[in-house]
């Protein structure tokens, strides 16, 4: 199959990545040319323990009647897997690189498919539309016409199809959001030689070989400290979108991570020995992802302003005259490990388990491709606890017709742990947050009830979630 791009969107029950589910899945492939080949609109059945957000329920207008009964998760996760998967597929949307791809990365791994291959094999990768359209609104601002927001310019997508007339439909429609990020694309486009360049970004040699040519502002007991200049949507447009940054090494227990330290903030020359997490702000860069780091030639370094070109001076001078404190800054963010969560739910587990074995890998295929009976009998074949517990939630998640014996035991103590009595007994996902339970989201309908900014329509959309929320879980 010729490479081909597939962009894509999804709609989900809210933004926690682990414990969340998509609702629905739409993407349009086309060729290196921007020429629609197909497209696909998956709608995906609510399973019956995922409590949608009622900020999601506000947000999209929708309540749990009107959410789709579509393909369950396990069967609408496997076609996506699927689809992104096919080999030369280069999977891209708008921010899908800060959200949408690592939501369904643990959406793969909660249903025992791969969630890394899309990114690298059979010659698929990923690109994001988001910060490409960054670089563009700053150095090929002529492409399209910018949306002004309240005096600031708004790069969100829906502001950027309105004023350019891309919309075709109602915004946050997974449909609609594809065909306007491949009409901005199709914009973008025209400027083939940005496009390109861009493209190599998202290209992990590349990123790294343009890295290696970032000039060296100074040398420390560390090493080289490169400098350049880090672009992206988070920074913000007071700031240009960008910020000046040094290199500091790194990671040695993610050694995929680059280190830059922010050299723009006032705030680093209060540094002490124990004040490092709050006075300094380093950026985590893996090779071919977000943010890019532009070389600091003089057409893109005066974009940081004589301000923040002062301070960035000043932090350089700062650091080395002390040598000591710098090396500690360094050494504490080369070591710094994420936390340990202990006893982490299976759904969340991604991160801390790593890879399963190369015979639970085995089986997660031999699971795909059976009968659901078959399936019944290799649950307790999978050496990983992880693993026997998502191919059992796999099934009676999806399946709760066709389960027996054990599977309807492994439900009941299933349904205990998401509906608990206690707020503080709420399973929690990789980075800490509590999974979202009926008594939490009952008090927090109640709260948003009170804040007298909502209207008719969206007050009854609450007390439907309400009413779902009631019927569906016990206490």
């Amino acid at each position: 199959m010729a490479a081909s791009y597939l962009f894509y969107d999804i709609e989900t029950t809210g933004l926690n990545k682990a414990f969340d589910q998509v609702l629905q899945f739409a993407a349009i492939r086309t060729d290196l040319q921007l020429n629609e080949i197909d497209r696909h609109d998956l709608k995906v059945k609510l399973r019956p323990d995922v409590i949608p957000s009622p900020q999601a329920i506000l947000t999209n207008r929708k309540s749990p009647r009107d959410f789709p009964a579509g393909l369950c998760e396990y069967e609408s996760t496997s076609e996506i897997h699927r689809l992104m998967n096919l080999p030369d597929s280069i999977s891209l949307g708008y921010n899908t690189l800060g959200f949408d791809d690592e939501f369904l990365r643990f959406s793969f791994h909660r249903n025992l498919l791969s969630p890394y291959t899309h990114q690298y094999k059979n010659g698929c990768h990923r690109m994001d539309l988001y910060p490409m359209t960054v670089i563009y609104y700053l150095y090929k601002p002529n492409i399209v016409s910018w949306p002004e927001i309240d005096g600031k310019t708004s790069l969100k997508l829906e502001d950027i199809g309105a004023v350019n007339q891309l919309i075709s439909g109602q915004s946050h429609e997974a449909i609609v959001d594809v065909e306007t990020t491949i009409e901005l694309a199709r914009r973008l486009f025209k400027e083939k030689k940005t496009w390109q360049y861009l493209d190599g970004y998202f290209d992990k040699e590349t990123d790294a070989h343009r890295i290696s040519e970032l000039p060296v502002v100074f040398q420390s007991a560390a090493g080289n400290h490169q400098k350049g200049i880090m672009v992206g949507g988070e920074y913000g447009s007071q700031q240009n979108f960008q910020i000046p940054v040094i290199s500091i090494g790194t990671s040695l227990p993610y050694p995929n991570q680059t280190l830059w330290l922010r050299l723009d903030l006032a705030l680093i020359q209060e540094t002490t020995p124990e004040s490092i997490p709050e006075t300094t702000w380093v950026i985590r860069k893996r090779f071919g992802e977000p943010a890019f780091i532009l070389p600091p030639h003089d057409r893109y370094w005066k974009m940081i302003g004589e301000e923040r070109n002062t301070l960035f001076e000043d932090n350089v001078k700062w650091l080395q005259a002390n040598p000591d404190l710098f090396q500690e800054i360094i050494t504490y963010y080369r070591q710094y490990r994420y936390a340990f969560i202990p006893h982490l739910d299976a759904d969340a587990s991604l991160y801390q388990i790593g890879f399963f074995s190369r015979g639970d890998e085995k089986l997660c295929r031999r699971f795909h491709e059976s009968s659901m009976e078959d399936k019944t009998k290799l649950v307790d074949q999978f050496k990983s606890p992880d693993a026997r517990e998502l191919s059992s939630r796999v099934l009676f998640r999806n399946y709760p017709e066709s389960i027996t014996g054990n599977l309807i035991e492994a439900s009941k103590k299933y349904r205990q742990q998401i509906d608990p009595i206690k707020e503080s007994d709420a399973l929690v996902d990789y980075r800490g947050y509590n999974r979202a339970t009926p008594v939490g989201v009952l008090g927090e309908i109640n709260r948003l009830r009170h804040t007298g900014d909502l209207d008719k329509e969206q007050l009854e959309l609450l007390n439907e979630l309400q009413n779902y929320i009631q019927t569906t879980f016990s206490k």
